[in-house]
């Protein structure tokens, strides 16, 4: 397999649809030596080409949903559960330290956009 810099959204979708079916890979697989090096090219377009506002830790999570097509039961281990998701995204649940490693680390949400004030 050949890896080289995303440069195009047709390419950074290619790898996004890649990642996705080797994302639960057993560690030190092929598999998932190809998913790490696909996470870091990903890593690297998004944070070239999409810039996630600092402003507001909600939208940053919308803004993130929408571009991996992700729903509210998407995000549900990552928070905790489907009621817990609704009432983040509803304003009526802050973020606790947990959930914005979580989603740092799952969903590349940069940290500084996730611990604003809300």
């Amino acid at each position: 397999m050949e890896f080289k810099i995303i440069k195009t959204e047709k390419e950074y979708n290619k790898a996004l649809a890649m990642f996705e079916k080797l994302f639960l890979a057993k560690k030190g697989t092929k598999e998932s030596d190809i998913a790490d090096v696909l996470a870091i090219l990903i890593e690297r377009y998004e944070n070239e080409n999409f810039h996630i506002s600092t402003a507001d830790p909600i939208e940053a999570i919308k803004y993130r949903m929408e571009q991996q097509n992700l729903k509210q039961k998407d995000l549900a281990k990552y928070l905790g559960g489907k009621d817990k998701v609704s009432k983040i995204l509803n304003r009526k649940r802050k973020l606790t330290l947990e959930m914005i490693r979580n989603l740092n680390e799952f969903l590349n949400i940069p940290l500084n956009a996730l611990v604003k004030e809300y």
